[in-house]
């Protein structure tokens, strides 16, 4: 899952990994913040810095997946050019655009980490004073805007289902699947 700070990854991941649990698949939530105080906190927030984050991140799923894992990754990764090296090393990936406005993000911003932004405080902040790049062509979009966390789950869903990554599982069938 890609977006701006604030746009619903860790709630809609969070979501989606408790619902595929639930429905006996096994499952880890990657979550972007998590990971930067553990398996990444010696990298900073320059491009090759988040470039390599996503990298790390993108290795410790194929990994999960080889073992039958669904890895769910609940990341900024604003650079277009590291999701898609990603993408080509990983055959099951799925890009989810979390898509929200930058105005709904702010409003959402619990840590306060816009304003601080938007002051100047937090220099490379994606989104205010550095770029985010849209995915060109997402398996997934969910406008977390416009559509409720449970819908967007469901689009999630729906899109692993089309895919034959779920299918089973999104309709509740229960059986087990080895895809990532």
């Amino acid at each position: 899952m890609t977006g701006l700070p604030s746009g619903g990854k860790t709630t809609l991941a969070t979501m989606l990994s408790a619902e595929l649990s639930a429905q006996g698949r096994r499952v880890e939530h990657l979550d972007g913040d998590e990971l930067r105080t553990h398996l990444t906190r010696d990298l900073g927030f320059s491009r090759q810095d988040r470039d390599e984050n996503v990298r790390r991140v993108g290795w410790v799923a194929r990994l999960l997946a080889r073992h039958g894992v669904i890895a769910i990754g609940a990341l900024v990764s604003p650079y277009r050019a590291a999701r898609d090296e990603i993408r080509a090393a990983a055959p099951d990936f799925i890009e989810v655009w979390v898509k929200a406005s930058l105005d709904e993000c702010i409003r959402r911003d619990v840590k306060g980490l816009y304003k601080r932004a938007l002051a100047g405080d937090v220099p490379h902040f994606t989104g205010v004073s550095d770029p985010y790049e849209p995915p060109l062509h997402p398996e997934v979009v969910v406008e977390t805007d416009r559509q409720s966390p449970a819908e967007a789950v469901a689009t999630i869903l729906a899109a692993m289902a089309a895919r034959g990554y779920a299918d089973d599982v999104a309709v509740g069938h229960g059986k087990e699947r080895r895809h990532g």
